[in-house]
């Protein structure tokens, strides 16, 4: 209760000095949500559903009420708030220097310069400067994600050698594309009220047998994490799939209810939106090396960017080792101590900045030094080869889709278990 009356009061003066300050009196926007140690605003919640509103009319989408839209706008908008604050306090900071590396990269990626992705933007009406924001907060929202989700996976090597077996066996190359709903049931909930969610979820089955829109119902029903974007998880392969679903799924037709499916989340509700066959590509391994350069308080953006530029000169005059350089600077403790040597590798494994530097090299060519989301590379290609389909490769498959199974069905879980922890405490509805 103290807490609360200190919330309120905190607002209630913060609007009485911005009215004193301000000559013409102006209406602030409403707390609607306390979250912790932060609040959101009214005007926060009405963008999300106004942005969701614009999608749905350019796609001729009908949406479900006001009422659920807001409710879906507050759930996403509260997780984005945890996550924010953790990553607060875990010292997590997006510098300009790293937001204008993705930029690049976004761009780069439709052929085009920043200049004409901003000019791409605004022309639908975008703010360019409030997607850059939203951006920033999305990639920290990643990092924080992956610092607290990526501990409690573990991928065994029985898990792996099973795997592999069941990949070489299976003759299916067949791709899924799953719609998700998920009916919530909370980790503390009675017999009764999973029962209740139990009802709910036959009540969605029902109006999708009887031909509700599945991405409407998803906005105004799932509690899942891509409820916003009606429930579309994309296309996978069954080693993909949470084990739940794989078990299901496999062998159904385009259209296929599948569920209501119990799990420690509540219940599920997934559709075959649609079915394709999987491509074959040929892999290209690399063989590279590299110093890493993470910038902090004592070493800026421009000086890690300096100082990697000064490495390769020396190296090029012969004045230094680059091995000997990237074992007493390099910050990666994977490739430092064996010189910056990353060893044969798919570029798919790093991150996009990075592949994107090494595909314009040419063998023993190095980078001018670039950023990525864990600081400043130099980077020198040794050698190229084409991969031959060898035992590390399949073992490296199966280990990156366990990974990619566990690491989606952990987040749900820790999703589910932040928002529970956290105090929330709605002011307007």
């Amino acid at each position: 209760m103290f807490r609360n009356t200190f919330m309120a009061s905190l607002v209630a003066l913060t609007a009485l000095a911005s009215v004193t300050a301000n000559a013409e009196l102006k209406r602030l926007d409403n707390v609607a949500v306390i979250v912790n140690d932060g609040v959101i605003l009214e005007g926060e919640i009405k963008s999300i559903v106004a942005d969701v509103r614009a999608k749905a009319a350019l796609a001729n989408q009908v949406l479900p009420s006001d009422k659920a839209l807001r409710a879906q706008a507050i759930d996403k908008l509260v997780l984005t708030s945890i996550q924010l604050q953790m990553a607060e306090r875990m010292g997590i900071q997006i510098s300009d220097a790293h937001l204008d590396s993705v930029l690049q990269s976004i761009a780069e990626r439709q052929n085009i310069s920043v200049d004409e992705f901003r000019q791409q933007l605004e022309s639908t009406g975008e703010n360019f400067e409030r997607y850059r924001e939203e951006l920033r907060n999305e990639i920290a929202l990643n990092e924080v994600v992956r610092a607290n989700v990526r501990r409690r996976v573990n991928v065994s090597e029985q898990e792996i050698d099973t795997l592999v077996k069941i990949i070489e066996q299976q003759t299916s190359k067949e791709e899924y594309q799953i719609g998700h709903i998920l009916i919530a049931v909370d980790s503390n909930a009675t017999q009764a009220e999973v029962e209740e969610r139990r009802d709910v979820a036959d009540k969605v089955i029902e109006l999708l047998n009887e031909g509700s829109d599945f991405k409407q119902v998803a906005i105004a029903s799932s509690s899942g994490i891509k409820a916003l974007e009606g429930g579309d998880w994309g296309y996978m392969s069954v080693n993909e799939m949470p084990s739940l679903f794989s078990e299901n799924v496999k062998g159904q037709p385009k259209d296929s209810l599948v569920g209501p499916l119990r799990s420690g989340a509540g219940f599920h509700i997934v559709k075959i939106l649609d079915v394709r066959g999987r491509e074959t590509v040929e892999i290209k391994e690399v063989n590279a090396r590299h110093i890493l350069l993470t910038p902090s308080i004592i070493l800026s953006e421009e000086k890690a960017k300096n100082m990697l530029n000064q490495f390769v000169s020396d190296v090029k005059e012969g004045k230094a080792d680059f091995a000997e350089l990237a074992k007493e600077h390099s910050e990666d403790p994977g490739s430092a101590l064996r010189g910056g040597d990353l060893g044969w590798a798919n570029p798919d494994v790093y991150a996009p900045n990075f592949k994107d530097t090494i595909a314009e090299l040419k063998i023993g060519e190095f980078s001018a030094p670039f950023r990525t989301q864990f600081g400043w590379h130099v980077v020198q290609l040794m050698d190229t080869r084409k991969a031959d389909t060898t035992e590390k490769t399949k073992k490296d498959r199966a280990y990156q889709i366990i990974f990619k199974r566990k690491f989606a069905e952990e987040q749900e879980s820790w999703l589910r278990e932040i928002r529970e922890q956290a105090f929330i405490e709605v002011i307007t509805g």
